[in-house]
């Protein structure tokens, strides 16, 4: 399959002007929870919180849908409950189409299965921002091969992309093996499979940390067109000299893509988001990507000021895709990510609330604060 990073066109490609022949343009993979926000509050004192959706792979996909217009579906499991219900509301403000979303029966209690949530205070200053997750025994990290056709999702061209990551790949061992299900059907029907690594240390505690995580990446790393992460992801060592810290320039970038593309010739494609915190709400922001041998680097923000920082990646990940879908080239597709995911860590909640117009002043105001 051949991805066409090199074609470009003028100005705005609209969505009606893509593909009309297929349904979606993207269709990813991954749980959806319920996430509780406390506002300026900590967890432990908060007495009101405020309720969003969120979910690594999904985040990919609302962006694609709300922000750039595109076609977006989202294939996940929930609990047929209350709960499940309003995660669904929220999915349908987010203008993602539902009808992959595979339903569970509740049991009154959620012994059997159960709907995810998480807490996140933000961080300000020097006070980092704080996670506690609650989604043991979800409905998704239950789903098991063979539970959804998806070849009869991915054939006669009705997907242009299919997008999923390493959080979904961790929640259980079956949902590993839906991950590679997934994938192998994409690839039999020439879909672009785009994968974002996105290691959560709680997810692999009980299945071998890091270098489990490293394992499974590696075993899908040739089944991959697009790869959002780095060589970190790939290869243990440099993790442990690294403490898991990757913080590239632009000769470093191109020295690890290399590396990482002469052992995987079928990736067509790398990006990375760069990011150094100088405290909670002020961190340096930027991307990098490697195709056909060469290196673009991205928007630089100096010193970007952060609302809430969650979901940055992903809508890194959902600009630089719609760029690409919009055959844009690699440069701006790559500067759509950096300003996307800049614009959306200005929000509050996991996804983004921000438009494509906002997007492309963005890319095109370059002030002081932006630098190439």
């Amino acid at each position: 399959m051949k991805l066409l990073f090199d074609e470009k066109t003028e100005g705005v490609t609209d969505s009606a002007s893509l593909q009309p022949s297929s349904r979606w343009d993207l269709v990813a993979l991954g749980e959806v929870m319920l996430r509780f926000d406390p506002g300026i509050e900590r967890i432990a004192q908060a007495r009101n919180f405020r309720v969003w959706e969120g979910g690594g792979e999904y985040n990919v996909a609302r962006g694609i849908s709300r922000c750039f217009g595109l076609r977006a579906s989202i294939v996940t499991a929930l609990v047929d409950n209350s709960v499940g219900h309003l995660v669904k509301d929220l999915m349908l403000q987010g203008g993602v189409d539902l009808s992959h979303v595979l339903w569970r029966e509740f049991d009154g209690l959620g012994r059997e299965s159960r709907n995810g949530i998480y807490f996140l205070e933000r961080g300000f200053g020097v006070r980092g921002s704080l996670g506690v997750m609650d989604r043991g025994q979800t409905a998704i990290s239950q789903m098991a091969p063979g539970d959804f056709d998806w070849d009869a999702l991915f054939a006669d061209g009705k997907v242009r992309w299919f997008h999923t990551g390493g959080i979904m790949a961790a929640l259980s061992e079956s949902s590993t093996e839906v991950v590679r299900e997934a994938i192998a059907a994409a690839r039999r029907h020439h879909v672009a499979v785009s994968f974002d690594c996105n290691y959560r240390p709680s997810l692999w505690k009980k299945r071998g940390g890091r270098a489990g995580a490293i394992a499974l990446n590696r075993s899908l790393m040739p089944h991959i067109d697009v790869l959002f992460g780095h060589e970190g992801d790939l290869a243990l060592p440099l993790i442990e000299a690294s403490s898991g810290s990757v913080h590239h320039t632009p000769e470093t970038f191109a020295a690890m893509a290399k590396r990482v593309a002469a052992e995987f010739p079928n990736l067509q494609l790398i990006a990375s988001t760069v990011r150094r915190a100088e405290s909670a709400n002020h961190n340096f922001w930027g991307g990098f990507a490697f195709a056909d041998g060469r290196v673009y680097e991205g928007l630089r923000f100096e010193r970007l000021e952060i609302f809430d920082r969650v979901g940055g990646g992903d809508s890194f990940a959902s600009g630089m895709i719609y760029g690409l879908l919009a055959r844009r080239g690699i440069q701006w597709a790559l500067d759509c990510g950096v300003a996307h995911g800049a614009l959306t860590m200005t929000t509050p909640g996991d996804s983004s609330q921000v438009t494509l117009p906002e997007v492309q002043r963005l890319i095109e105001c370059r002030d002081a604060g932006v630098q190439r």
